[in-house]
């Protein structure tokens, strides 16, 4: 896996994955930016609940599962002290559907957590505290 990240300006950045797509990441005003993009730690974040929700949406769809809409909402805290670091994540899965099986999307959520989640476990290694819950939406 690749990327790079160049400078444009301010604290404005063009990151470029290795797969040739591009995102834009800039800083707020008082700290030189122009609020032109995402920051960087927000980007880590993205990816965690990107990387989480690919496990769950995979294994939804393996156990058939007639999923119509599923997000995660992200809410983390950073230590007060620099470096800044996450000291915890939740990540909240809404899974609608029709006739979901709640079973199956607690065991999603968990082994996401537990086994599958590059990201999560990653920053878990690190110290983060992260913890998950779930709820489903019916759409009969």
């Amino acid at each position: 896996m690749q990327a790079t990240v160049k400078w444009v300006d301010g604290v404005m950045f063009l990151g470029e994955s290795g797969s040739g797509h591009s995102v834009v990441m800039d800083g707020a005003p008082d700290q030189g930016g122009r609020n032109m993009g995402v920051r960087p730690m927000e980007m880590l974040l993205i990816g965690l609940g990107g990387c989480a929700s690919f496990d769950v949406i995979s294994m939804l769809r393996k156990g058939r599962q007639q999923i119509a809409d599923c997000r995660v909402e992200l809410k983390a805290e950073r230590v007060d002290a620099v470096p800044a670091v996450f000291s915890k994540i939740h990540l909240n899965f809404i899974v609608s559907g029709k006739d979901l099986k709640e079973a199956q999307v607690k065991r999603a959520v968990e082994l996401s957590a537990e086994k599958y989640c590059s990201a999560s476990i990653m920053l878990e290694a690190a110290g983060v505290d992260i913890s998950h819950s779930y709820s489903l939406e019916s759409t009969d």
